[in-house]
């Protein structure tokens, strides 16, 4: 069950055409990122498709890397807006199991420390069972001039998806 405001979760904005959470990224993933402001965490739920392996049945650790990377650089929004994103300067990513295509799995990521234009974010993959598939940590640092005037251009589509 996909966690909702109603349940203390703020569903944050998506872009249109983001691979990872692109409403209308028709390759893409499309997940919808909610905040628990409560617990200090950002948080997606996902049952990859089987086109995104690596070995059949088994997520692709590409895709795993996304989703953690889309995870850290959400933590952004649990007290921001818009312009307060950030992107990935560096992540360490370390696989623990093999996470299945087609099963729901759980994507958490809190901001662990925050100075400035840099932060620290920290986000997990985790199966059904409970079990941490992947751990990824992160240094975020406020987008370059060139990659926040890009952005600019999706402002007006920036939202969350209704429905």
């Amino acid at each position: 069950m996909e966690p909702t405001e109603g349940q203390g979760m703020d569903e944050q904005p998506s872009s249109r055409d983001c691979f990872v959470c692109g409403r209308d990224n028709p390759e893409g993933l499309r997940t919808r990122w909610f905040s628990d402001r409560a617990r200090g965490e950002v948080r997606t739920r996902i049952a990859v498709p089987e086109r995104f392996h690596g070995y059949p049945g088994v997520v692709h650790g590409g895709i795993v890397s996304a989703l953690l990377d889309e995870g850290m650089v959400r933590t952004a929004l649990l007290e921001g807006a818009f312009d307060d994103l950030m992107v990935t300067a560096r992540m360490e990513v370390t696989f623990r199991r093999s996470a299945p295509t087609g099963v729901l799995l759980t994507v958490l990521a809190r901001r662990l420390r925050q100075t400035g234009a840099r932060a620290q974010a920290r986000a997990e993959l985790v199966l059904p069972d409970g079990t941490v598939a992947a751990v990824a940590e992160g240094v975020l640092v406020r987008a370059p001039p060139e990659v926040a005037q890009a952005w600019a251009a999706e402002r007006p589509f920036w939202r969350v998806e209704e429905g």
